[in-house]
């Protein structure tokens, strides 16, 4: 019998992203236009149709506590920068890139004031689960 989902693992070792955001008493923020991703499923479906990466860069606006960033490692890209404007999601995606070395780099700002091509080379993809606020 399997062990119930709150307590087994996600594809990639890591503990369920509804865990995480239990673990650490995060709410999705309207003002921030919020949605968090639960479902791996989904998540590995919009890495799989962003790809493939073969290695490739990729930037993601507003990860939260990074459902998607983890397909998108999963799913091979070979680094991911992760612009964040809500710190309160850090220690999870500092667990992500304890897990996945060298791979992820988290910048919180607004991801329209930074110059993100300063941080990355090569081709490069641009990946979201857009804020609400942002794609209405």
């Amino acid at each position: 019998m399997s062990p119930p989902a709150e307590t087994s693992t996600a594809f990639d070792g890591l503990p369920p992203l509804r865990q995480v955001i239990a673990e650490l008493g995060l709410t999705a923020k309207r003002s921030l236009g919020q949605n968090f991703i639960l479902d791996f499923n989904v998540t590995r479906r919009i890495a799989r149709l962003a790809g493939p990466f073969d290695g490739m860069a990729v930037v993601e606006i507003g990860p939260g506590p990074g459902g998607l960033t983890r397909a998108l490692l999963a799913e091979g890209a070979g680094r991911v920068l992760a612009v964040e404007r809500d710190e309160r999601c850090a220690p999870a995606l500092h667990a992500i890139g304890a897990h996945y070395p060298g791979r992820l780099e988290v910048v919180f700002a607004d991801a329209l004031s930074i110059d993100w091509r300063s941080r990355v080379s090569g081709p490069v993809r641009l990946v979201a689960n857009l804020p609400y606020n942002v794609a209405t």
